[in-house]
């Protein structure tokens, strides 16, 4: 790779119209000329579409014809497009890291575009700065780290199932980790699956019997993780049984698939689990019926009532699922008695698609009746009616009923935060996990090499969260198809010099790279693990000491674009 340590490298810069996405709102023009002005730039360019096919060969070309030591980047955010920059810098010899971003995408043309002028000022100044930071970019290493081709997958539910046959069928190895004494999960408890009506033990049973013929997929039920220790490619996990035998093997990428679970209604509406039922207890009550094991007649005046305990201060969020469940159990109450008489209380009807709402329809001409009330009124339940006020008709009705049935939300699994905590993986505020980013990663976590899938991620619908089951082993395997990995250049790094070993660093990383080492007897000094190191530079905010350097983000290059940004010479 050609690596330059000269004091005035000859940088080249290179500027995005991005159609009209920048050149709409900034004088693309303008910043070029000006960065034809800034000391070290020997190159500047414009491009219509810097990250196109043509634009990546431009900047390849300009390497090798104008012999750049930099590239500086105008364009969109780093966030996507920084990995196909660097690929192109290290395809024409130049090592990736001496590679900048400047994004006037995001940061200019986007949140000023009624103010053209400014907007291409601060284009300017961002330009400058991004060429100061040039000056000092130092060529990084990456590491390459073997890769071992096996899964762990979290959850023997639906989703964790899929996955597993996903990832053996390509023929990796998978542990199927399930804290319960038998595969299905949430299915198990379902009568019937939506839209569709479709029974939905068979489904479980296919896909519990495909797992268990597998040759590749080994299942360990009624089981805990306990420790998880490595990095992408090479983790090492502890697993431990009901029995209390533990157990440790290695894998290459880790599925979570744990699912969630039914909010119990305790002290909502009367809730006694006789009368006062959730939706998931009257799925029992459809299979004890179907199997002759209940002799109780199926009642005849059934109210559902919507948003139980869901779309509330400590529990803002939508479940997604209710809406569609309390229509597919009030259907199969009418499919059990036409004459039934079915009241569905909401406060807005979530059938998103039009599957779901022919679904709805479906309903509405089987004659079941929707009422909306507001949360300012909810319904009042007693021991023989529901009174609610309907916010349509303005009016209060009493509505004679022999159950009431209440849909209740997804919520996390309690031991979701300490899950979390053995994988280094964050959970939202309701205790959820949470991607890497919901548009661009949305089956990944800031953890390279852990992906998550299902309701362990967010309420959704079946076939909505088994797509993610496809999509997780998907990502999965394309970090087990390969003989190793390559880490970032872009990590922190100890000088042993300067450290005193206090733990700081160690405290404050989310990711567990740092550690701390007795280099000889009474010295300790912190290493970073750079497989593991995100680049973040937490560590190097935090050391008292100086020792610790977030390559790429040196104090030197973070001063040198503050003094550029003010223009202090």
């Amino acid at each position: 790779m050609k690596v330059t340590m000269s004091n005035h490298p000859k940088i080249g810069v290179f500027v995005c119209h991005c159609g009209s996405n920048i050149a709409g709102h900034v004088d693309v023009a303008a910043v070029a000329d000006y960065a034809e002005q800034l000391p070290g730039v020997v190159f500047v360019q414009r491009n219509l579409y810097t990250c196109s096919e043509a634009g990546l060969n431009e900047i390849k070309l300009a390497i090798a014809e104008q012999e750049l030591e930099r590239v500086v980047v105008a364009a969109c955010t780093p966030r996507t497009h920084e990995p196909l920059f660097r690929d192109t810098c290290r395809e024409a010899g130049l090592n990736p890291y001496l590679f900048e971003f400047v994004n006037i995408r995001d940061q200019c043309s986007w949140v000023h575009m009624r103010e053209m002028e400014a907007a291409t000022e601060k284009a300017k100044d961002l330009v400058r700065m991004g060429v100061a930071k040039a000056h000092l970019l130092q060529p990084l290493e990456e590491q390459e780290v073997p890769v071992e081709p096996a899964a762990l997958v979290i959850g023997g539910g639906m989703i964790g199932m899929t996955a597993a046959l996903n990832l053996a069928q390509r023929g990796f190895t998978v542990k199927l980790v399930e804290r319960q004494a038998e595969l299905g999960g949430m299915l198990l408890r379902l009568d019937k699956l939506y839209p569709t009506q479709d029974d939905a033990q068979p489904l479980v049973q296919e896909r519990v019997a495909g797992v268990r013929r597998n040759e590749r997929i080994e299942v360990v039920t009624a089981a805990t993780l306990r420790q998880v220790k490595g990095f992408i490619g090479n983790y090492e996990v502890v697993v431990e049984d009901e029995e209390g035998r533990q157990f440790s093997f290695k894998v290459g990428a880790i599925i979570v698939a744990t699912g969630a679970q039914i909010l119990q209604p305790l002290g909502l509406y009367g809730y006694d689990g006789q009368r006062v039922i959730t939706q998931l207890e009257l799925e029992k009550r459809f299979r004890d019926w179907q199997s002759g094991g209940q002799p109780a007649e199926l009642p005849a005046r059934v109210v559902m009532i919507q948003c139980v305990g869901a779309r509330i201060p400590e529990r803002p969020y939508c479940s997604r699922i209710c809406c569609t469940t309390a229509i597919k159990n009030a259907l199969e109450i009418k499919a059990y008695n036409p004459a039934a008489e079915v009241y569905i209380l909401y406060r807005d009807t979530e059938t998103q698609g039009t599957r779901y709402e022919a679904y709805y329809t479906r309903a509405r001409e089987a004659g079941i009746q929707f009422i909306r009330y507001s949360p300012r009124r909810p319904p009042e339940v007693d021991e023989k009616r529901v009174v609610v006020y309907d916010e349509l008709l303005g009016a209060r009705l009493g509505i004679p009923c022999d159950m009431v049935v209440l849909s209740t939300p997804l919520v996390a699994h309690e031991d979701a935060r300490e899950l979390a905590q053995l994988l280094k993986v964050p959970v939202d505020e309701h205790g959820f996990f949470l991607e890497a980013h919901v548009k661009l990663r949305p089956l990944d976590f800031a953890t390279d090499g852990v992906y998550v899938a299902g309701t362990a991620r967010w309420p959704a619908h079946l076939e909505e969260t088994i797509a993610q089951a496809y999509g997780a082993a998907a990502r999965a395997a394309t970090v087990l198809s390969k003989d190793h990995v390559t880490s970032s250049g872009v990590v922190a790094q100890v000088n042993e010099a300067l450290c005193r070993g206090c733990g700081r660093c160690i405290e404050v990383c989310e990711f567990g790279a740092p550690v701390l080492v007795e280099v000889r007897p009474g010295v300790t000094v912190a290493r970073v693990n750079p497989v593991v190191c995100k680049g973040c530079g937490a560590c190097s905010s935090i050391c008292p000491t100086g020792a610790m350097v977030a390559m790429h983000f040196t104090d030197q290059q973070v001063t040198a674009m503050v003094r550029a940004a003010l223009a202090v010479e």
